[in-house]
């Protein structure tokens, strides 16, 4: 017989008298008054194993079993009594009674226990990492995870596109975030660096006419992490021909229509299509999560001539923004202490306060708002206030009052806070597209710096670049999802004039536009053709279709907050004879 016939989780009634060879761990084992029972676990579920004295050296041998053991089990498949149903089990009418069993291998006790609702730190549980993914929710996530794989290579093989693995070991490229780089032993002083994405690959593949690209991509940014972010990520990476915005945002919708339908049984509702503009102006987001009914509220022109020097100074400057958020209910459910809490976690993005008014009673502006600013709001000024925002008695307004940015980065973080805090959300899935951004953002130093990145194509073209290049949009969309950007492209500019020109506003002059790039402009010399694409951030896919909170729970070796490795303690020192080698002396301890 061979070691194994069976999974463990796929037994059924169908079965019964068949005999089976069965491998997996001891979930669990117990003792009744001479029959020893053990749960037997695999990847595909558990199943009862019964011993009992007539099964001779197996039954000797069970009682040496323990927790996590390495069994190898071989037995017939038999009903439970009626009594010892586990509905709760998807094998729970049948157990296995045991004729031979084989101990493969011993477990010492374990640092955790793998039960589910066992709370574990996480560095534990990334130290031993073997045995947290033994956990049947992580095994669940990462059986996900492929699925989601192989669907999305099936779905976009069956539409044309071709497969390309482009290269790890590149150059460095101007996108926004550091670079990991990896030094060259036979080019001393010079260094590859690993790809933040392949742009400019998939670009250049576009111009050798393979007209539909796609690659499932790992991707590494050496930036400060967060939940939804890791030093090596992966990259759903399409790229298409002769295409619009409307063409790639097709396609892409229909993906992920598709991964949610196989996967969750769920139909996705139409995507709308929000401008940057409108989203930054209603929610103080580009990824706003719009199962959430709160919404920013312009009032800057209501406050311009007020004596208040808080709300009418930003009134006044071009740059500035005065902003109200109305909580339906606030008074009742936000007491003094979480107010103050609210202040000082606006404080984090910047702003200097969190101006509220209570309003006890909408229909009394000289005695029902309470608030220390309420006095320096006239009358007039009180009643346009309530009736822009639609705030009724009960309700609790929040005010951001400063330079745009940091008005929409504060006001929007506490939409999102008090969303959830709130239980604001509907249920549901919220999927959008977010379109017509600027193509640049101004940098601390004033210079032009581009919003995703130098190869994004701006509307208008090159007449509208030179007219007014800081209010040019551009040719990008992203799909956000729940609050969360899953994904982003552009149409790519494809003309070696118009990237030039691009480059010249971002402060790459010809030189170096020519040292860093010149193997892509002088392909988009030998007739390239429009094209655009987009990118899906696999990890953060899976994340919200298992519901996850961070996407360390959909990736089987996670990096932790500080970008190290608790598992194999990576990064580490190397020798000095490998330093050597690569030319590199340390100028001192880190």
């Amino acid at each position: 017989m061979a070691m194994r016939t069976h999974y463990c989780g796929v037994l059924s009634p169908a079965m019964v008298g068949e005999e089976v060879a069965l491998c997996g761990w001891v979930d669990s084992r117990r003792d009744h008054g001479g029959v020893i029972f053990v749960d037997l676990r695999d990847r595909e579920g558990v199943v009862q194993v019964v011993f009992d004295p007539d099964c001779g050296a197996a039954f000797e041998l069970a009682d040496r079993v323990r927790a996590e053991y390495v069994l190898r089990v071989v037995g017939r498949v038999r009903r439970r009594p009626p009594e010892t149903v586990n509905p709760a089990m998807a094998t729970g009418e049948v157990e296995v009674y045991a004729d031979h069993l084989e101990i493969l291998n011993a477990a010492e006790p374990l640092p955790f226990q793998l039960d589910e609702h066992v709370r574990v730190g996480e560095e534990v549980r990334l130290r031993h990492r073997y045995l947290d993914l033994r956990r049947p929710r992580m095994q669940h996530n990462l059986r996900q995870r492929a699925r989601l794989a192989h669907l999305t290579r099936q779905y976009l093989a069956e539409r044309g596109f071709i497969e390309v693995e482009t290269p790890t070991l590149t150059r460095a490229t101007p996108e926004g975030a550091r670079d990991y780089l990896v030094p060259s032993r036979t080019h001393p002083g010079r260094f590859f660096a690993l790809p933040q994405s392949p742009q400019l690959f998939k670009q250049l593949l576009m111009v050798a006419g393979l007209d539909r690209y796609y690659q499932i991509v790992k991707c590494y940014r050496d930036e400060d992490l967060r939940a939804d972010r890791q030093p090596e990520f992966t990259q759903i990476d399409l790229e298409m021909s002769f295409v619009d915005e409307g063409d790639v945002m097709e396609l892409v919708e229909g993906l992920l229509r598709h991964l949610f339908r196989e996967l969750l049984a769920v139909e996705l509702a139409p995507f709308p299509r929000l401008s940057y503009a409108e989203a930054m102006a209603r929610f103080g987001s580009d990824k706003p999560d719009l199962r959430n009914p709160l919404e920013l509220v312009e009032i800057a022109d209501l406050v311009r001539d007020v004596d208040f020097k808080v709300f009418a100074g930003p009134a006044r400057d071009p740059r500035g923004r005065v902003a109200a958020l109305r909580v339906p209910g606030g008074n009742e459910r936000l007491s003094r202490r979480q107010i103050d809490a609210l202040t000082e976690f606006v404080a984090e993005y910047g702003a200097k306060g969190l101006a509220y008014i209570k309003v006890n009673d909408a229909s009394d502006l000289e005695e029902g708002l309470q608030s220390p600013i309420v006095k320096f709001l006239p009358l007039p000024v009180r009643r346009a206030i309530l009736e822009r925002t639609g705030a009724e008695s009960g309700d609790l307004l929040f005010f951001g009052a400063d330079r745009a940015r940091v008005v929409n980065d504060a006001l929007g973080a506490l939409r999102d806070r008090l969303g959830r805090e709130l239980g604001l959300l509907r249920e549901g899935w919220a999927p959008l597209w977010v379109v017509d951004f600027p193509l640049f953002e101004e940098g601390d130093d004033g210079r032009l710096e581009p919003l995703h990145h130098p190869f994004t194509q701006p509307a208008g073209g090159l007449e509208a670049l030179r007219a007014e290049p800081a209010k040019v949009l551009s040719r990008a969309y992203d799909v956000v999802l729940n609050g969360v950007e899953i994904g982003g492209g552009s149409i790519r500019i494809h003309s070696p004039a118009l990237q030039r020109a691009v480059f010249e506003l971002i402060g790459i002059g010809p030189e170096e536009a020519q040292e860093k790039f010149g193997f892509l402009l002088e392909a988009f010399k030998y007739g390239a053709p429009p094209h655009g694409g987009l990118a899906l951030g696999l990890d953060r896919l899976a994340m919200l279709m298992v519901g996850a909170g961070s996407i360390r729970e959909v990736i089987a070796f996670p990096k932790t907050q500080s970008a190290t490795c608790p598992l194999t303690e990576a990064p580490g020192p190397v020798s000095p004879e490998q330093l050597r080698e690569l030319h590199i002396r340390l100028s001192g301890a880190p």
